[in-house]
């Protein structure tokens, strides 16, 4: 992992002591921030007085200045930490760097995400792994890593999956198992951090369209599947993560669609 942005290299080898509960604001870990709906989670809970913690892979340039503005607003509120994630000894390496850093861990939001077309007969081992290290085995690992801190701090974890979770995209079979791997793995972590820790999912539905564009014609088809007739905006995910982690002390091993109900739609 390298140096984070805007601080001194910590020391790779530094590891997590109990979290220092003195530090007043409660502290979030989102992978995948810099950018889209994990910026706009960011942002949000930021507002909502959570110091952060982001993780980014690529995206070095929009992290910076996410970083920046949201330490003009609080200054020493936010950190950014450049990982792989389908690297596994950087995964408890995040979660001992943010406890490091700040002394305390109450929330981790896994929103990186790894998504490309797998039609069958063109699936490979590089396919499998792509997505499923990503979307299934990072967060479990980082909630492992995580729940020691989260059980002193009473805190929660957030899982992104998605709709297509437990209704399939043709040729995405890859992905979609993937995130059902990891709709299954959030309830079983409610099942194992309970009392403790709370653990939910999200599920979206359509909420940006993607950078490389869309057909006027597939927009449209989707928009008619969609109850609501509109696609969502990333701040309504941000809110749903916020209630998940703030608001719903009574809710476990739940997943949240957020998809304008596409998934009444038979």
């Amino acid at each position: 992992m390298s140096a984070p942005l805007d601080y001194g290299q910590m020391g790779r080898n530094r590891l997590p002591g109990i979290p220092d509960m003195s530090q007043p604001r409660p502290v979030a870990l989102v992978t995948g921030a810099a950018r889209r709906l994990g910026a706009a989670i960011a942002r949000h809970l930021h507002a909502a007085g959570y110091d952060v913690s982001l993780h980014y892979r690529h995206s070095a340039e929009d992290m910076r200045v996410l970083i920046a503005d949201l330490n003009a607003m609080r200054a020493n509120s936010a950190i950014a930490w450049a990982a792989d994630l389908a690297e596994y000894d950087r995964l408890p390496e995040l979660v001992a760097s943010t406890v490091g850093h700040f002394g305390r861990l109450d929330a981790l939001v896994n929103n990186a995400s790894a998504f490309s077309p797998t039609p069958l007969g063109t699936i490979t081992p590089a396919d499998w792994d792509a997505q499923f290290l990503i979307n299934a085995r990072a967060p479990i690992i980082l909630a492992q890593a995580a729940a020691p801190h989260l059980k002193v701090a009473r805190g929660a974890i957030v899982n992104l999956t998605d709709i297509y979770a437990e209704r399939p995209l043709r040729d995405h079979l890859v992905y979609g198992m993937s995130k059902a791997a990891l709709l299954a793995g959030t309830r079983a972590l409610a099942l194992e951090l309970a009392p403790d820790v709370r653990v939910n999912a999200i599920a979206p539905g359509a909420i940006l369209w993607p950078e490389e564009g869309k057909a006027e014609a597939s927009k449209a088809a989707l928009l008619a599947r969609t109850p609501l007739g509109r696609i969502g905006t990333p701040e309504e995910i941000a809110e749903a993560v916020r209630w998940l982690l703030q608001g719903a002390g009574y809710t476990t091993g739940q997943v949240i669609r957020v998809d304008g109900g596409r998934m009444l739609d038979g």
